[in-house]
C-alpha cells in the first residue's frame, strides 16, 4: 500500500468512479472495503490519517454493549453480538477474547448482573466468546489481585472481545486496496462536483502533500466522516440542519501494576449513569470513559479537567493502590458522533445506532453507530449507494472476508502480534538491518523497523502517523513519544526524502500535539 502509487492509479482512470468515499475511519473504510469487494470501483479520500479522528480513540473493545442491553436496546445488542463474532473469525490476529469482572459489593449485585449477563451470552448464541458466571469473594481477588475488598462480596464474569483500533484501520484500508480500491491520505474534500443536473458528480481534493487540487469524477459520493458529517453535508446544502450532536470521551492510561491480571473490570454504573472500564491493553490499563456533550469538533478534542478527575475518582474506589494525576501516562478524547436533535437532554441517552441519510442532490452520508457494528454499516451503505448509482446488484461478500494480516496464531509473534501474517517480513526487516532491531525507547515496545515499515507499506507520512497510529506510542505514555519524536522524524526523513527542516518541522509540530495528551 504505497501513497505514490494511489496517486498514480487516480491519475489514471479516465471515466468515473462507482463510489467515492469522503473519510479515512472505521465506517469509510469500511465502505471501501465492501464496495471493492463486490468489484466496485472506489476512491477513498481522507483528509489527515487513517483514523485520526474518533476510530483510533475507543476503549479497544470489540463488544455487544451491556449498557444498550439495560438501556432495552435489545436488536442493537443482538447485531453487535453477531459482529463481534464475524469479526474474530474473520480478523484472529487483532481480535481476542478478554473476561471481565463486575465486582459486587451489594447483595442484590450478584443476582441482578448475574441474571443480566446470562441473557447477554443467550443473545451471542452461537457468536459467544465464552460463558458468564458467579464468582466467590477469593475467586474475584484471584482474577483481579488489585481490586478493592473492603465490603467485597464477589464478582460476575463474563467475556468481550479486545482489540487494537487502530491497528485494525491499517489493516482495513491494505484489505481495500487488495480488493482494488484507491485509498489517499492526507487528502481533504474540498468540494463537492455537481453534473447539469444538480446531481452530485464527484469530490473536489486536494492533496495536502503534493500541493494540487483534483476532480474525482463518481456515480455516488459516500460521506463517512463521523463527528465532521455535517461539515460535508454542508458542500453540498450550506442550510443543511446539523444532525450530530458529539460528545466526548476520553480515557486515562495508566502502568500496569494498577491491574496485574489478566481481566478486566467492568463497572456497571457510575455517577452519571455510564458504564466504567479498566482494560489490560498493550501492558498498559486504560481507564474510562465520559459521556461530554460538546459544541465543536476537533481532530485533536482535549480531555477537560472534570472528565480527569471523574475518571480517577472511580477508579480509586475500585483499586487498592488508588492512581492520581501524576500516574497518568497518557490520556486522550475522541468524539461520538451521536445523531440527535437539538432537544435531547443528553448525549448518553441518544442512540448509538447507525443513521444513513441520503440528501436530494444524492449525497449519502452515513453516520452514528459503533466501531463494532462496522461491516454491518458498511453493507447497509453500499446497499444504498449502489441502487443510488445505478449499479449492477451484488451480494455482500464480507461476513467471510478475511481482514489483511489474517493469522490463527499470531501470538508467537510477540510483539509484533497485532501484524498478523505481516510480521515475518518485519522481523526480517530488522533482521537485515541491526539498528531497525532496537527499540524505539525503553519505556515502549515499538521497533524502529516499524517506523520503516510504515512509510513503505502503510502510508505514514509523518511522525504523528507513526507515534499516534502505527505504533500507538502516543497513547501507551506520551512522554517516551515526545522524547523518540527526533528519532522517528530522521527514519522517516530517509525513506521520504525530506530535509533537515522538514524533520524540524515535524518534531515540533508532534510535540505540540502530544503535550495534549499530558495530565498537567
Amino acid at each position: 500500500m504505497k501513497r505514490a502509487e494511489m496517486r498514480a492509479r487516480l491519475e489514471r482512470r479516465s471515466e468515473p468512479w462507482d463510489l467515492a468515499i469522503v473519510g479515512g475511519g472505521a465506517t469509510g473504510l469500511g465502505v471501501a472495503v465492501d464496495a471493492a469487494a463486490r468489484g466496485y470501483s472506489v476512491a477513498l479520500f481522507e483528509g489527515v490519517d487513517f483514523g485520526k479522528g474518533t476510530s483510533s480513540r475507543s476503549t479497544k473493545l470489540v463488544h455487544g454493549g451491556v449498557r444498550y442491553l439495560r438501556q432495552g436496546n435489545i436488536p442493537l445488542v443482538m447485531d453487535a453480538l453477531r459482529e463481534r463474532g464475524i469479526l474474530r473469525r474473520n480478523a484472529p490476529h487483532l481480535v481476542h477474547d478478554l473476561p471481565f469482572v463486575v465486582p459486587n459489593y451489594d447483595w442484590w449485585e450478584a443476582p441482578f448482573y448475574g441474571i443480566g449477563l446470562k441473557v447477554y451470552d443467550a443473545l451471542a448464541g452461537r457468536y459467544g466468546f465464552g460463558a458468564s458466571k458467579l464468582l466467590s469473594k477469593a475467586e474475584t481477588v484471584e482474577r483481579l489481585p488489585t481490586i478493592e475488598t473492603e465490603g467485597l462480596r464477589g464478582g460476575v464474569v463474563y467475556h468481550d472481545g479486545q482489540f487494537d483500533d487502530a491497528r485494525l484501520l491499517v489493516h482495513l484500508a491494505r484489505t481495500a486496496v487488495g480488493q482494488g480500491a484507491v485509498l489517499v491520505n492526507h487528502a481533504p474534500v474540498t468540494g463537492l462536483l455537481r453534473d447539469d443536473a444538480g446531481v452530485i458528480a464527484g469530490v473536489r481534493v486536494r492533496d495536502a502533500e503534493a500541493g494540487d487540487e483534483l476532480e474525482v469524477e463518481a456515480r455516488v459520493v459516500v460521506n463517512a466522516t463521523g463527528p465532521f458529517a455535517d461539515g460535508v453535508r454542508r458542500l453540498d446544502d450550506p442550510e443543511a440542519r446539523g444532525m450530530i450532536r458529539p460528545s466526548q470521551g476520553i480515557h486515562l492510561v495508566l502502568d500496569r501494576r494498577f491491574l496485574p491480571g489478566d481481566s478486566a473490570i467492568m463497572v456497571p454504573d457510575t455517577d452519571d449513569g455510564r458504564v466504567l472500564f479498566a482494560v489490560p491493553w498493550h501492558d498498559r490499563v486504560i481507564v474510562g470513559t465520559t459521556d461530554t456533550p460538546v459544541d465543536d469538533v476537533s481532530l485533536e478534542p482535549v480531555p477537560l479537567a472534570d472528565e480527569v478527575a471523574f475518571v480517577l475518582e472511580h477508579a480509586a474506589r475500585y483499586l487498592v493502590d488508588d492512581p492520581g494525576p501524576d500516574d497518568v501516562l497518557s490520556t486522550f478524547a475522541g468524539l461520538r458522533p451521536l445523531v440527535g436533535s437539538d432537544d435531547a437532554d443528553d448525549t448518553a441517552s441518544l442512540s448509538r445506532d447507525h443513521t444513513l441519510q441520503i440528501s436530494p442532490s444524492g449525497l449519502v452520508t452515513i453516520t452514528g453507530g459503533k466501531w463494532t457494528t462496522y461491516r454491518k454499516m458498511a453493507e447497509d451503505t453500499v446497499d444504498h449507494a449502489a441502487v443510488l448509482a445505478g449499479l449492477e446488484p451484488v451480494p455482500c461478500p464480507t461476513k467471510e472476508l478475511q481482514i489483511h494480516g489474517y493469522h490463527p496464531a499470531a501470538d508467537r509473534f510477540g510483539s509484533l502480534a497485532v501484524y498478523g501474517a505481516d510480521a515475518p517480513e518485519l522481523q526480517a526487516l530488522a533482521a537485515g538491518d541491526p539498528a531497525l532491531a532496537e527499540p524505539l525507547h525503553p519505556r515502549l515496545p515499538a521497533l524502529r523497523a516499524e517506523v520503516v515499515w510504515a512509510a513503505r507499506e502503510e502510508m505514514a507520512r509523518t511522525v504523528d502517523d507513526v507515534l499516534a497510529r502505527r505504533t500507538r506510542s502516543l497513547l501507551l505514555d506520551a512522554r517516551a513519544a515526545i522524547e523518540v519524536a527526533p528519532d522517528v522524524a530522521a527514519l522517516l526523513a530517509r525513506e521520504l526524502g525530506r530535509d533537515e527542516n522538514w524533520e524540524e518541522r515535524q518534531v515540533a509540530s508532534f510535540t505540540a500535539l502530544a503535550k495534549g495528551y499530558l495530565v498537567t
